[in-house]
């Protein structure tokens, strides 16, 4: 968002978030870094709409992708703004009272965590958290 000088697009900041299966997305992502077949397994969507999700998060400059291999891993990037980090920060704190993104929650955890992973997960890298950012 404001790198480089760079002026807050607040509007493709709100557009990012007006999407349900976006704010999906930022949830699954609070606090670690994620590799794009969790969200695929989570979310039971296409690798496609997924990635175009995460193309828009990313040019809206909130989220931030690293490649390993052949694993592309996300990761929320806090905007340097102090409004569009307040706006982002809201958001993810709204997640905490909502069923339905404490229950994808709960699935990557156990997506993670149970020995016996489907077969889109095979071999796939695990979420890693990411230390607390100060605010």
């Amino acid at each position: 968002m404001a790198r480089s000088g760079q002026s807050v697009d607040l509007a493709r900041l709100f557009a990012a978030l007006a999407d349900p299966t976006r704010l999906r997305l930022l949830n699954l992502m609070n606090g670690r870094e994620v590799c794009v077949c969790y969200f695929v397994e989570i979310l039971k969507q296409s690798q496609p709409k997924i990635s175009r999700h995460l193309a828009y998060l990313r040019n809206a400059g909130v989220v931030s992708a690293r490649r390993e291999g052949k694993w592309m891993h996300y990761s929320i990037e806090r905007p340097e703004d102090g409004g569009a980090a307040a706006v982002l920060d809201a958001a993810l704190r709204s997640f905490e009272a909502d069923r339905e993104m404490q229950l994808d929650l709960a699935r990557l955890d156990k997506a993670c965590c149970v020995p016996q992973r489907s077969v889109t997960l095979q071999g796939a890298p695990s979420p890693i958290r990411l230390e607390a950012e100060t605010a």
